[in-house]
């Protein structure tokens, strides 16, 4: 059986939103690459998953404020953001602390649900405590970064570059009357 010769470039780029009111917020690293991809032999199935890339997200703000973040970025379908053209990526929050201490995310659209931390297109993750919005001096998250591919990605005779693109957005609201 011949195997055509495939290698991608792969990298998905986040910039972080400068100033929200008077917080900033900052991530580990900006630009996640994934290097070459080449096809060694017959792909299975009808996608294929990229290693899980983790950042590290800070917000720091001069006075306690309660906070949402959001992911601007072509949107891929309901689910994830666009990589390359065939591909999606999907960022997810995770281990949120605020001033030390855990809380959840819900979606601003759906303040009753609780949210897994899933960015979707179109959505904005605010931090709460017990489903009550809280504020804080400081926010910490790691951000997991997972990427499908199609097989059929890997159907290129010479080099080509996949790339996501996008803007993680700090979102600063009103802080909860009782702090």
């Amino acid at each position: 059986m011949l195997f055509k010769w495939a290698m991608l470039l792969c990298a998905v780029l986040i910039a972080p939103g400068a100033w929200a009111e008077n917080c900033r917020l900052s991530l580990s690293q900006a630009h996640i690459d994934y290097g070459a991809i080449r096809r060694a032999g017959p792909v299975t199935g009808a996608s294929m998953a990229l290693p899980t890339r983790s950042l590290h997200l800070t917000v720091l703000c001069a006075e306690p404020s309660a906070m949402a973040l959001r992911f601007t970025g072509a949107a891929a379908d309901g689910q994830g953001f666009q990589f390359g053209r065939p591909g999606r990526f999907r960022l997810s929050l995770k281990h949120a602390r605020v001033d030390g201490r855990a809380v959840e995310w819900a979606a601003m659209q759906r303040p009753d649900e609780s949210a897994d931390g899933q960015l979707l297109p179109g959505q904005t993750l605010e931090v709460r405590v017990a489903g009550m919005r809280v504020a804080g001096r400081r926010l910490t998250a790691q951000v997991d970064i997972d990427t499908d591919l199609p097989a059929d990605a890997l159907e290129v005779r010479n080099e080509a570059r996949l790339e996501g693109r996008g803007s993680l957005e700090l979102i600063s609201l009103p802080a909860p009357p009782s702090q």
